[in-house]
């Protein structure tokens, strides 16, 4: 018995359809047919979308790039009209970060009629109203309102504190580090209700009762209950923060259980960066009690001391330190260093700067290596005045002590002696250097030759690469039946063959003449406030529409400075 669907399977003729469901079935095929197909760029999946506003960001974010953040936004803007996909697609990169750069728009003052924080409260009414937008922003930028070394006015704190408390998931707040007086500000409480932020800068200021008690008595003590309770709730919701520093200004006092009680209550905290601290405020027993990091800067600390530091390399919560800055320590013996080395295992990249060489003790036995590490791939080693530490450093090299080093950065390199332990180069200077006014100048150098500028360390550097090439290594002789037919010489070389260290006098912030970045790199903002050939919006004005559409108000070309490059 064969069913009616395996009888059609055979090639008998199908039944006969009525003529209404004919004639539907045709119509329906014919508007099919005429139908347009859609465009390609709608059924492209999202990941392509993400790709090309990516390749965006970095056109108009890379350091050599001639835009700006305006000119980004606007890009971003025009994208978002071409269709629901392509502002589904631009709208979050649109407000997950904010940067508001320079001065506001001539324009936006007359009409609205403020003197300043226009786009401020502009932005602030924009997130209130539409709160979707609000749930995307993770970092903000806001603008330099008043010069450096002036104090932030109360009602620019509370502006910004406003637009804090509009944005639930704020991660980062870049460009902006008031002075904190252990006095009540809403600005300081805006942040502290943001569960989500990532880090935070503290800049802790003078306040009058705590100086007036510091006369009268000695630490602990000069803080009262209130100043410790409010200090130590501003921490209780940052169950995300992972980078934190705390920098002293103007004998801002912040005492030793404070530190070690509020850095415990970060369960989150990976880097830390602790400067200018007061002796009584900071010391080898408080850096005993600092939790478990992965990345540690301390900078101007007088009371750290290199048996701190022996200690502290011994303590539990030092294995997991992947990167050490030690700066302006004043590290008087090399076996404190060697103790560093030795004991952090984890070690991967290691600072040190200061004045004095750190020398081996009277009476000490030493072996060489005199400082190893098995794990450390990169070093800046910055020892000013000359002494035994770069030449132990070198022959520690030489010895095997660092066999996973693969770079080397000394600006203040006496002789050489630790270029000659890394891979010649070529050519060490850079290009820009003959248009530097320091690397002209003679006086950069004092009567001893002592610099630490880069652009005079480059100079020094190439010149004894161009001193070793004029004497020659070896010399290449040809001979037929005893007779001389060529000869070759081989040009001499400053550096190791086969040494896998590279040396490097490059600066961490693009064109700076010091090699590390420091505080007036993230607080400064005079190049904002008065931009020098800043963007206008005119780089690209062979547009037909010209200058209507592409210009907007001068601008400096602002590039967020990431805290992770203290480390």
């Amino acid at each position: 018995m064969v069913s009616i669907s395996s009888t059609y399977s055979i090639g008998l003729p199908s039944p006969p359809l009525s003529p209404s469901y004919s004639s539907t079935f045709i119509t329906q095929q014919k508007l099919r047919s005429t139908a347009p197909p859609p465009p390609v760029f709608q059924r492209l999946p999202p990941e392509i979308y993400d790709c090309i506003l990516r390749q965006l960001t970095v056109f108009h974010e890379e350091p050599a790039s001639m835009s700006c953040v305006s000119c980004h936004l606007r890009d971003l803007c025009a994208l978002a009209l071409v269709d629901r996909r392509w502002d589904r697609a631009v709208r979050p990169r649109l407000y997950e970060r904010i940067y508001l750069v320079g001065n506001d728009s001539p324009l936006q003052v007359k009409k609205f009629k403020l003197k300043t924080g226009v786009r401020l409260k502009l932005l602030r009414r924009t997130l209130r109203e539409r709160r979707v937008l609000a749930h995307y922003v993770r970092e903000i930028k806001v603008p330099r309102l008043q010069p450096d070394g002036e104090d932030v006015e109360e009602k620019t704190l509370d502006l910004v504190a406003s637009l804090i408390m509009a944005c639930p998931n704020l991660e980062k707040l870049v460009g902006f580090y008031p002075v904190y007086g252990h006095s009540f500000d809403r600005f300081t409480y805006a942040l502290s209700t943001r569960p989500r932020l990532k880090e935070h800068v503290w800049i802790i200021g003078e306040n009058s009762a705590i100086t007036e008690r510091s006369r009268k008595q000695v630490p602990p003590g000069l803080m009262d209950l209130e100043q410790v309770d409010q200090f130590l709730h501003f921490h209780d919701a940052w169950d995300s923060l992972s980078t934190l520093f705390l920098f002293s200004h103007k004998q801002g006092v912040l005492e030793r259980d404070i530190f070690v009680q509020t850095l415990h209550r970060l369960p989150s905290l990976q880097h830390l960066c602790i400067s200018n601290c007061d002796m009584d405020d900071f010391d080898d027993v408080t850096l005993q009690l600092l939790p478990p990091l992965q990345s540690l800067r301390l900078q101007d600390l007088a009371g750290v001391t290199f048996w701190g530091l022996s200690e502290f390399s011994r303590t539990r919560s030092s294995q997991c330190i992947r990167q050490l800055s030690l700066i302006h320590l004043d590290i008087k013996y090399l076996s404190a260093i060697s103790n560093l080395l030795l004991h952090l295992t984890s070690l991967q990249r290691f600072t040190l700067v200061q004045e004095s060489s750190p020398e081996v003790a009277v009476g000490e036995l030493v072996f060489q290596p005199i400082v190893a590490s098995q794990q450390l791939r990169y070093l800046h080693w910055d020892i000013l005045l000359p002494g035994s530490g770069n030449e132990n450093l070198a022959n520690s090299i030489r010895a095997g002590g660092f066999p996973n080093l693969r770079t080397i950065r000394a600006p203040s390199d006496h002789n050489g002696l630790l270029q000659m332990v890394c891979r010649p180069r070529a050519q060490i200077i850079l290009p820009s250097d003959k248009y530097s006014k320091a690397y002209r100048a003679t006086d950069e150098l004092n009567s001893d030759g002592l610099t630490r500028t880069l652009f005079t360390a480059r100079k020094q550097a190439q010149k004894r690469i161009e001193d070793a090439r004029k004497a020659a290594m070896y010399r290449v002789i040809i001979e037929e039946d005893g007779v001389v037919q060529e000869m070759f010489d081989i040009e001499g070389y400053m550096g190791t063959v086969g040494s896998k260290i590279t040396y490097t006098l490059d600066s961490d912030v693009p064109g700076s003449d010091n090699a590390l970045i420091d505080f007036p790199d993230l607080v400064n903002g005079g190049k904002e406030m008065s931009p020098r050939d800043g963007c206008t919006g005119m780089w690209n004005a062979s547009h037909h529409t010209g200058k209507k559409w592409w210009n907007h108000t001068e601008r400096y070309r602002y590039h967020p400075v990431d805290l992770r490059r203290f480390f």
